[in-house]
């Protein structure tokens, strides 16, 4: 191989002077013929901090093999993770957000401290996902995202009722019980049943949506968003994914040819057509601004006009990731859109064809009289669910959800709180009632700071029958569960 597909590591390994270099490689494994391929980094986010990760060590060696086998030699590098689900509301989840760029940070650094060609970046909690993509953006080297892949539900009888049970079941389960509705038992019961294993958490939440609205922007293989953290598609994912970028290193295509204006345009429209969670906002800003491309918080807007709410999806709809994995991901629903105009079909994407080709090559449909996705002619809401708002509490901007089931108009008694904790607090005593408007504040990127997740309130204002009965305004965030 030439030295122009090598074009970081050989200033590092070639030639006498890098000797000391070398000797160091030969210690972790290297053989003498490994160091004229193209090296290849393997970002691992696995962790034992949350499910979201703890089987990601072994998706990072699937992919290292696939980088081996396709003539690269793959290397293997962990950074952090943490878990929203388990510090949401407390002092724990002001570092969520922050992590994003901590992890960032720590893959561009080792990318470009060991002068690695092309790297693989593998992650399944929230923020790492946005955060590879990031890396990516910056280093603009040849790579590929793999996504960790979702959790199959939990399931538990509760009050003589079978149910499917995921993480935000919990969060609304301390509402219940806080009302009387559920038993200590019966908390118990589904706090020890509602995560089953290995994967992100199983809605259309905020892990879910990033890796739709990821492969979408063409970051990452046909379908990897849509497969189950423990099944054989997804270690094919990885294996493939290692491949992958052999071939974007051998092309010269790196993640700047793919992440375009226009892909960020098809990352936002599947976010739409899927109901996605309201992080999803953020975390492309921050990607294109990684990426040096411009985008607005408007262009929601603009693009949310036209692009129709499909997906019956947790947590504003009916059916888990799982069930979506089942009936063939989210390839069909491109090709939906597609055919509908509503995406651009010309976009590069890391398999080194076009999203349409990608598409046209997929033998994936959905089996009919499946009522997940609905067809355009039928959509759960004609447009975006997703809703930019401007006013006096917000003049630079705020973000809503709003799927169709809310009504159009609530108005009521402010009950203003001056931390998550003061209003989580006024909710489980049962302090809120039918009318109220929660206003929980100081919860911003600076003011909290680190603009935590809402989730514990939202879940709680679920579980107390209030969901239709009172609203909430926070200047912190609303968890993709939310």
């Amino acid at each position: 191989m030439s030295d122009s597909i090598r074009p970081f590591s050989s200033p590092m390994l070639d030639g006498p002077d890098r000797a000391p270099s070398r000797a160091m490689l030969y210690a972790v494994g290297f053989k003498k013929e490994d160091f004229a391929k193209p090296q290849i980094g393997i970002a691992s986010t696995w962790s034992q901090v949350t499910p979201c990760n703890i089987h990601i060590d072994r998706l990072a060696r699937e992919s290292a093999s696939g980088a081996d086998a396709a003539g690269g030699k793959a290397v293997i590098f962990n950074t952090i993770t943490i878990s929203d689900g388990i510090s949401m509301g407390t002092e724990g989840m002001k570092y969520s957000l922050v992590s994003r760029e901590v992890i960032a940070d720590s893959i561009e650094t080792v990318v470009g401290c060991e002068g690695m060609d092309g790297f693989v970046a593998i992650g399944g909690c929230d923020k790492n996902m946005p955060a590879c993509v990031m890396a990516m953006a910056r280093m603009n080297r040849p790579s590929v995202f793999v996504y960790g892949g979702t959790i199959l539900p939990g399931c538990a009888t509760i009050k003589g009722e079978e149910k499917d049970l995921d993480i935000v079941s919990v969060f609304e389960a301390v509402g219940k019980h806080a009302s009387g509705e559920y038993s200590d038992e019966e908390l118990q019961t589904v706090e020890s049943c509602a995560i089953p294993g290995e994967g992100s958490c199983g809605g259309m939440y905020t892990a879910n949506t990033m890796a739709s609205a990821i492969e979408a922007l063409g970051m990452s293989l046909p379908n990897s968003s849509a497969q189950a953290a423990v099944s054989d598609d997804k270690m094919r994912d990885c294996f493939d994914a290692g491949a992958a970028v052999l071939n974007m290193v051998n092309k010269g295509l790196k993640p700047r040819d793919i992440m375009t204006r226009k892909a960020f345009e098809n990352a936002i429209t599947v976010v739409i057509a899927l109901g996605g969670s309201t992080n999803a906002v953020l975390h492309l800003l921050a990607i294109a601004h990684a990426a040096e491309v411009e985008l607005s918080i408007d262009d929601f807007t603009e693009i949310g006009k036209r692009v129709p709410l499909l997906a019956d999806l947790r947590p504003s709809g009916k059916y888990s990731m799982a069930a979506l994995v089942k009936i063939g991901g989210t390839v069909p629903l491109l090709r939906i859109l597609l055919e509908a105009g509503l995406l651009h079909g010309d976009c590069m994407t890391v398999t080194g064809k076009t999203l349409a080709e990608n598409l046209a090559n997929s033998k994936i449909f959905y089996p009919a009289g499946q009522e997940i996705i609905r067809p355009i002619s039928d959509p759960i809401k004609k447009d975006s669910h997703l809703r930019i708002l401007y006013g006096n509490l917000a003049p630079g901007g705020a973000v809503a959800k709003i799927t169709g089931k809310e009504g159009e108009l609530f108005t009521g008694r402010a009950r203003v709180f001056d931390s998550e904790d003061d209003g989580m607090k006024a909710i489980l005593a049962n302090e809120i009632v039918e009318g109220d408007v929660i206003v929980i504040r100081r919860e911003g990127p600076k003011g909290g700071p680190g603009m935590r997740e809402m989730l514990g309130p939202t879940a709680a204002i679920m579980g107390l029958g209030l969901g239709k009965k009172v609203a909430l305004i926070t200047d912190g965030r609303f968890s993709g569960g939310s």
